[in-house]
């Protein structure tokens, strides 16, 4: 929850300790994207790709952190470059498969 009382991430349902901090600071990260804090959601998500490379969370890190990268310089091209990654990295998550369409 952000300072104000909204809402910004949910989590339900038991997750295994490491499943459980990387989903707790995908919510940090969030508050930091939609508040527009590009460098800082970029910054916090990166955290969670590093520290949390073999959980659940990681392909949407990678995802969102090449949304926050391209809000803050709008520049379109590193969104090919998130693509790429989630292809590499991540080939089955629904996340390579929403990065797809940024592809060359």
């Amino acid at each position: 929850m952000e300072p104000s009382g909204k809402e910004r991430w949910r989590i339900e349902g038991y997750l295994p300790k490491n499943e459980f901090r990387a989903q707790l600071e995908m919510g940090l990260a969030r508050i930091s994207f939609m508040n527009k804090q590009w460098a800082d959601a970029e910054q916090r998500y990166d955290q969670v790709i590093e520290r949390y490379a073999e959980t659940a969370a990681a392909p949407e890190a990678v995802y969102w952190r090449g949304v926050s990268r391209y809000k803050s310089s709008n520049d379109h091209t590193v969104l090919g470059g998130v693509a790429e990654e989630l292809g590499e990295k991540y080939p089955e998550s629904v996340w390579e498969k929403k990065a797809s369409v940024w592809s060359h």
